[in-house]
């Protein structure tokens, strides 16, 4: 018997968490068919010597539905170990919705996850209108990597109420009718639903999301169709500090997911500006108690800060001053020129503290123009430490506006600036990642192309807390990020190497694997921009038993499926 494809030498991280071995790896028909010493030829050979060989990684959160016809790769994921990723996530879809009605969709998305309606329309051939043909032309194109689809909340409530979904409560009608496309959806292949309940989320001009207007009867209601088989995934409510509020909440949400038994998945998160600093245990110790009284639940644990990224090339805090406005309008060899130009650099500067002390309406991820130094940081390494500029700037006995112009004059303002939104301390965060109910996750790929850059928490994982820190073994940061959410996600014959199951595989070097530095493109649908990351020390990505990438250059495959849910394999 002749393998398509023989991996040979690699050090097998199996997914499991159990300790590492050295094994061959042979892969027929696109499925792993045998594993150990292995000794038959085979139509393409790997050299896996020095390297790890794992399942390949799953991201459980993304937003990749609209990406998704116009990138075949599926980047930036692809390039950090990722063969399979689910999209919808946070009440946010292109569908159902048909073409005539997608301003809707857009209204949803254009803020609220930063996804460039420019980019969308030029972009995206609208083919469909329910949820199951936009499976199926999900399914048509060519693909790099795996996806899996939820059906978004406010995506559900445009379908079926239009503009109202914006404005109103749901009637009866409307809850029916959503029901009912919902079923529907989940019989043609969806991996369940997803609402939003944030703050966060607004539109363009400022209002609540179409989810948001929904009580949380509609919730339970739409939550209670997956019972058959779905997932039900949720952006949670603002918890206030009230602890009546928060026992509110979680006791709703630990009722949903118990009488149910739908499989329940949100992010636990921390965030400094949580009066109650322990306040992040809440969300895990929920977890524990769904499953004690019969439910299933997962909490999405980040791998490091999210954090806007800030440069020259992209935003910076100061761009809504109207001098500033008419400055960044310029080639950035302009803008370098007027900086380096004490007067007109004065000028600059006092715009910019003097826009400071406006009040910014940043939520979320968007540059927020009432900058904290102390929580802005030079990235001139990808992982910690960092040191603020507010720091620099007193070591240096400047203002903290003027270390920032000199330090990016020093890379002719390619340098980047960050700023944590969340996860700030790092103790915090490995103590969520290791809590058993927990998976590696939320990286939002697709989303805050331009704002973020987290779609290199599974590289960031490997590099930082493996090797870096020697927090988590390598086993157990594999598990963390394949066989944990293959489970939970119920993604049969994945996030495990064993024979027969579907031969999806990262091939890395552990002593190198690591991000690159991120850098500003215009590559999106009409020139928009976004963010780009790749990778050192990824030998070669296997999804489907076909070699995607080697050395994270595509080789040109394009093997990827559509995963459908289990409302439809029932």
């Amino acid at each position: 018997m002749a393998f398509d494809l023989l991996i040979r030498n690699g050090v097998v991280v199996d997914g499991s968490g159990l300790a590492r071995y050295q094994a061959d790896v042979g892969i027929t028909d696109g499925r792993i068919a045998a594993i150990g010493r292995l000794s038959e030829p085979a139509k393409e050979t790997i050299d896996a010597g020095g390297h790890a060989v794992a399942p390949g990684f799953i991201d459980a959160h993304t937003h990749m539905d609209a990406q998704v016809f116009w990138d075949p790769l599926g980047t930036c994921s692809c390039w950090h170990g990722v063969t399979t990723a689910i999209m919808g996530n946070c009440g946010f879809s292109v569908a159902p919705c048909a073409e005539k009605d997608k301003h809707l969709v857009l209204k949803n998305l254009e803020r609220a996850e930063d996804i460039s309606p420019k980019a969308m329309e030029a972009g995206i051939r609208w083919a469909w209108e329910d949820f199951g043909q936009y499976l199926d032309a999900v399914d048509k194109v060519p693909k790099g990597i795996n996806y899996a689809a939820y059906v978004g909340h406010s995506a559900l409530r445009t379908y079926v109420m239009r503009e109202r979904a914006f404005e109103q409560e749901a009637t009866d009608d409307d809850l029916k009718r959503m029901k009912d496309v919902l079923a529907a959806s989940m019989r043609a292949g969806a991996m369940g639903f997803s609402t939003s309940r944030t703050g966060n989320h607004l539109t363009a001009d400022g209002k609540p999301v179409a989810s948001r207007l929904a009580n949380w009867n509609e919730v339970c209601e739409l939550v209670g169709v997956l019972r058959d088989g779905g997932i039900f995934e949720l952006s949670r409510e603002d918890i206030k500090e009230d602890p009546v509020h928060r026992r509110d909440y979680f006791e709703r949400l630990k009722r949903l997911a118990v009488e149910t038994r739908v499989p329940t998945t949100y992010s636990g998160n921390y965030s400094r500006k949580m009066k109650n600093v322990g306040a992040w245990r809440d969300f895990y110790d929920l977890a524990d108690a769904i499953t004690a009284e019969g439910g299933r639940a997962l909490v999405q644990a980040h791998s490091r800060w999210a954090a806007t990224l800030l440069s020259f090339e992209s935003s910076m805090p100061y761009d809504s001053a109207p001098l500033w406005r008419e400055f960044r309008a310029r080639p950035l060899a302009e803008q370098e020129a007027a900086l380096r130009d004490p007067e007109m650099r004065s000028k600059l500067v006092a715009a910019a503290e003097e826009n400071a002390k406006k009040p910014s309406g940043a939520v979320g991820t968007e540059v927020n123009s009432n900058v904290d130094y102390e929580w802005l940081f030079p990235v001139e390494r990808l992982t910690p430490p960092y040191r603020s500029v507010g720091k620099i700037a007193r070591e240096r006995s400047q203002s903290p506006i003027d270390v920032v112009i000199d330090l990016a004059l020093e890379k002719r303002l390619r340098m980047f600036f960050l700023t944590p939104v969340f996860n700030e301390n790092q103790d915090v965060v490995e103590q969520m990642m290791k809590h058993p109910r927990a998976a590696v996750t939320f990286s939002d790929s697709g989303a805050h192309v331009s704002q973020i850059m987290d779609s290199s928490l599974q590289t960031h994982m490997l590099a930082y807390w493996v090797r870096e820190r020697g927090a988590f073994t390598l086993e157990q940061a594999v598990r963390k990020m394949t066989f944990d959410i293959a489970a939970f996600w119920n993604l049969k014959g994945r996030g495990l190497l064993r024979e027969g199951n579907v031969a999806d595989i990262v091939i890395f070097d552990p002593e190198r694997v690591a991000a690159r530095m991120p850098t500003v493109e215009h590559d999106l649908p009409g020139g928009a921009r976004r963010l780009k990351q790749t990778a050192d020390g990824i030998l070669a990505t296997v999804v489907g038993g076909a070699v995607v990438l080697r050395d994270n250059d595509h080789t040109g495959a394009l093997p990827g499926k559509l995963l459908r849910g289990a409302a439809a394999r029932a």
